[in-house]
């Protein structure tokens, strides 16, 4: 079915003379006390609709400006410390993702947004896709996947939850345009303005290093950083792609297919 054109919807609201037209039910009733045709009818309904997404796209950028007004101030209030399959001590801080949640969710909904999440595991995958969605009905999305958090002593079952936990915080604080910071940050200096990788991040580097069965002091000396905490997002691709060719030479070496 042909779209009206503007002009054809200027004068199909003419025609409807002093009804205001805010639903499809009221273009429907407008247009047939206005003795409009069907045909019309259903092109008014069409008209309806895009104006009410184009309200809600417009109402929820607003609420989105308003909302980072006022930036959210989000310690690192969680710790974990575990020994990795080398052995090796690994400990880092981290948001929980109640401390993250309450307060982000707690803001949103003073504009009428809200936050959910939509969660699928798939070829050894964790994906979870963050929607934030305005009481208009117009919702934005983000995704971020990684395989499960095998780090430490959890089982099948902790190591899933673990990484759906990561990346509910992650993609939360992704889409709002929040970032976390230490409780403690007096003289990290240059450290400020630097972006660190997450820890879904984290784990994954350990894992490979793990598997590649190379001392993670090695590893960091030759990224030039001096832990796994500091590693900048911006080194992340190289460090990954380096242990990936590491991982599949050592495969290779040892006839795994």
């Amino acid at each position: 079915m042909d779209m009206p054109t503007i002009h054809e919807d200027q004068k199909y609201l003419a025609e409807t003379k002093t009804y205001q037209i805010q639903s499809p039910f009221d273009a429907m009733q407008a247009a047939l006390n206005a003795n409009v045709d069907l045909s019309k009818i259903e092109k008014l309904m069409e008209l309806q609709d895009r104006w009410n997404a184009n309200e809600a796209k417009k109402a929820y950028t607003r609420a989105m400006a308003e909302f980072k007004k006022n930036p959210l101030d989000i310690t690192k209030d969680g710790n974990v410390k575990f020994r990795n399959k080398l052995g090796e001590m690994v400990e880092y801080n981290h948001a929980t993702l109640g401390n993250v949640t309450e307060k982000i969710n707690s803001a949103l909904a003073i504009y009428g947004l809200s936050a959910g999440w939509m969660t699928e595991q798939k070829d050894g995958l964790i994906t979870v896709t963050c929607n934030i969605t305005h009481e208009m009905g117009y919702r934005e999305s983000t995704s971020l996947f990684a395989p499960p958090d095998t780090s430490g002593s959890k089982n099948c079952i902790q190591a899933i939850c673990s990484t759906i936990t990561y990346l509910q915080r992650y993609t939360l604080l992704g889409l709002t345009g929040l970032a976390t910071h230490d409780q403690d940050d007096d003289g990290k200096g240059a450290d400020e303005e630097k972006v660190f990788i997450n820890d879904a991040q984290k784990n994954i580097i350990l894992d490979f290093i793990s598997d590649c069965e190379i001392a993670t002091e090695y590893f960091l000396k030759w990224l030039g950083y001096e832990s796994i905490e500091k590693i900048e997002k911006k080194s992340y691709t190289r460090a990954i792609a380096a242990l990936k060719l590491k991982k599949a030479a050592k495969d290779k070496k040892e006839g795994v297919k």
